[in-house]
């Protein structure tokens, strides 16, 4: 894959208090603490998880 293929997210608010179904997306990017940061490969599913905690995280192509 190349590097444009690849979405950075980083976290940057806290999952506390908020529905379960979004603490579990956090972790499944593997984010569970505000300013870590992942690099991902830019798939549907990645994208999906994304725009479900899109209020908790920052996105960088």
């Amino acid at each position: 894959m190349s590097e444009k293929n690849k979405l950075k997210v980083i976290q940057v608010a806290s999952s506390h208090g908020r529905k379960p179904g979004q603490k579990e997306t956090l972790i499944g990017l593997g984010l569970n603490k505000i300013g870590r940061e992942r690099v991902l490969e830019d798939t549907p599913a990645i994208r999906g998880m994304v725009r479900k905690v899109a209020h908790l995280v920052k996105v960088e192509d």
